[in-house]
């Protein structure tokens, strides 16, 4: 019984995921699972990338599973340019593992808001370089790397519990710099930070609602925009139920 007990043992060692899943292996099952209509929906959404697959985000989510977490397969799955893949490399990265030169070397390969808002939510906001990176790229010139600094932003307000308010405030006035920026990616972006940060607590959402206001007085529609659209959130009755629970 224990030799047989030892050989059982030494199989399973064998077929453990970290070595099974190589970056080969992970991109044939993504092609198996992807959908050439999912890729087409993925247009119709602005999701517009050189190699696609189509991926399901469930699918997607219940491969990484499987997977498990690899720093280097990640690595390899991001070098492939993949678009599912680099989705992937995102969901199995470790963040403890993640460098600063990393996230500047995979944010200026952003081209669509999937992999950025996928890479910030789900890894880069969980790294300890998170809030300088929030900051430094929310002044950046490109679409889709200053659109990563206010999703970095959102996420942080969402996920960060054991921030202080004082953080979250300072990164009022880099909203409203932004606010005047029309491009779709980027102003969709600065309305969702100024709503997150305004929904995590009463205080928060005080000042959010006040730095709303000034941006409201703005002359741009684009800051127009953001500002009504933030402040319908902020003052509404289920908003402000939060508040009255105590949360």
């Amino acid at each position: 019984m224990r030799a047989r007990s030892r050989s059982f043992s030494t199989a399973k060692k064998r077929s453990s995921p970290l070595q099974a899943w190589t970056c080969r292996a992970c991109l044939d099952r993504l092609r198996r699972l992807g959908s050439p209509r999912n890729v087409q929906g993925m247009a119709r959404f602005g999701i517009r990338a050189k190699r696609a697959y189509g991926v399901a985000k469930p699918r997607m989510r219940a491969l990484a599973k499987r997977v498990g977490k690899s720093h280097r397969l990640a690595a390899a799955l991001w070098r492939s340019g993949v678009h599912d893949a680099r989705l992937l490399a995102a969901l199995v990265d470790q963040a403890d593992r993640v460098t600063a030169a990393q996230m500047e070397r995979w944010v200026r390969e952003f081209d669509n808001w999937d992999v950025c808002d996928g890479t910030c939510g789900h890894l880069f906001s969980r790294t300890r370089f998170a809030w300088q990176k929030a900051r430094a790229w929310s002044r950046r010139v490109r679409e889709f790397e200053k659109r990563a600094g206010f999703v970095l932003m959102a996420n942080l307000a969402v996920h960060d519990k054991a921030a202080r308010d004082g953080p979250f405030l300072r990164l009022l006035p880099l909203i409203r710099r932004a606010a005047d920026d029309p491009r779709n990616f980027v102003r969709k972006a600065v309305n969702w930070a100024l709503r997150q940060i305004g929904k995590r607590n009463a205080r928060l959402n005080r000042a959010a609602i006040r730095e709303a206001q000034r941006i409201r007085r703005r002359s741009s529609s684009t800051a127009r925009w953001i500002a009504a659209d933030a402040l319908r959130e902020l003052r509404s009755e289920h908003v402000a139920r939060r508040w009255r629970r105590g949360k």
